[in-house]
């Protein structure tokens, strides 16, 4: 009786001890696949984070770079304007620069020939007057001269050399005084066979007795006109 009552203890501990160890070994299992399953969502979550991250940096990185151009684009047309504003502006200002030379505004300087007519103690030749500088400047404008002037009053289109009463003569309404020097910046050769030969106005005044003298100079210098250019009809 006892025999059989200790042999049952001995057999339900041993179903117990199974039970527990089969108990044990389900849970660890379930542990392990919970486990493994959380690493692997983790893992997946991370990858698509990861790629999430990735794709807006690319986006990021696209847009930049659009913008890059975009800017690198207006820089370059910048510069371009500038270049070209500047090849505009130096192309008027040599243009303005011309322009000055021809009306008479800025000192010149270059190769010509200087005109000296002096008073004579002759007292039958008549005194020197406006009309004898007209017919010299206008032959030497005929010769090609690109500036003159009168005693340095710079000879432009609206110069005026006239006689005042008989006694003095006025250019550009300044008062000048004998002698004379009339300059003329131009082609040497030109300007004085304008003056000298085949009825030259500078050849009929020494057959007249009247002292005048024609120099060459390689280094000519005409100053500017004073006055301001004023004009009463034209708009």
């Amino acid at each position: 009786m006892k025999a059989n009552i200790k042999r049952g203890k001995v057999t339900m501990a041993i179903a117990i001890s199974i039970a527990c160890f089969a108990l044990v070994l389900v849970m660890s299992m379930q542990f392990k696949i919970v486990n493994q399953t959380d690493i692997t969502a983790i893992e997946n979550m991370r990858e698509t984070e990861l790629r999430t991250e990735l794709a807006n940096w690319k986006a990021k990185y696209e847009e930049t770079e659009e913008k890059y151009q975009e800017t690198s684009a207006k820089v370059e047309e910048y510069k371009q304007t500038k270049q070209s504003n500047e090849e505009t502006e130096e192309l008027v200002d040599t243009e303005l620069q011309q322009i000055n030379m021809t009306l008479g505004k800025t000192d010149v300087e270059g190769e010509g020939i200087e005109i000296t007519l002096r008073e004579t103690q002759d007292e039958e030749l008549a005194k020197i007057k406006a009309d004898n500088l007209l017919v010299i400047v206008n032959a030497l404008k005929l010769a090609g001269a690109e500036a003159i002037s009168i005693n340095e009053e710079r000879i432009v289109n609206m110069s005026d050399i006239v006689t005042i009463n008989d006694a003095f003569i006025k250019v550009n309404g300044q008062r000048i005084l004998a002698p004379y020097v009339i300059k003329a910046i131009g082609n040497q050769t030109y300007l004085e066979s304008g003056l000298l030969g085949n009825g030259g106005y500078v050849d009929e005044l020494k057959k007249l007795g009247y002292n005048v003298s024609i120099n060459k100079s390689n280094r000519l210098k005409i100053t500017k006109y004073k006055d301001e250019l004023k004009t009463k009809y034209m708009e």
